[in-house]
């Protein structure tokens, strides 16, 4: 079980990494709308770098074996989730008909 934690948390932070290094100056930690990044990574997926730390902290879990940090990957699921609805209404609005055609031919 070791392994399988080590080896989904490697993936997790990989997927941050990469998604962090294509978002590029986009980045931001509050919701703004500079770019629409709609490359690597975001070609197929609108928020990788939530789902890769989700995935980070669940090998984490695994790995470890530490409950309290199943209780804030649980407590986190929400907030990401919010976080992400609040940034695709900020790149709605911005980047209109664009960001809603990106929306629906990606996942999350």
């Amino acid at each position: 079980m070791r392994w399988l934690g080590l080896g989904l948390s490697i993936v997790g932070l990989a997927g941050v990494i990469v998604s962090r290094y294509t978002l590029g100056r986009a980045f931001a930690v509050r919701a703004r709308a500079t770019d629409l990044v709609t490359t690597g990574i975001y070609s197929r997926i609108r928020n990788p770098i939530y789902i890769s730390a989700e995935i980070l902290l669940l090998g984490l879990v695994i790995m470890r074996r530490n409950y309290w940090l199943l209780v804030v990957l649980i407590l986190i699921i929400p907030l990401q989730l919010w976080r992400a609805h609040k940034e695709a209404r900020v790149l709605e609005e911005k980047f209109g008909e664009a960001y809603r055609e990106y929306r629906r031919r990606t996942w999350f």
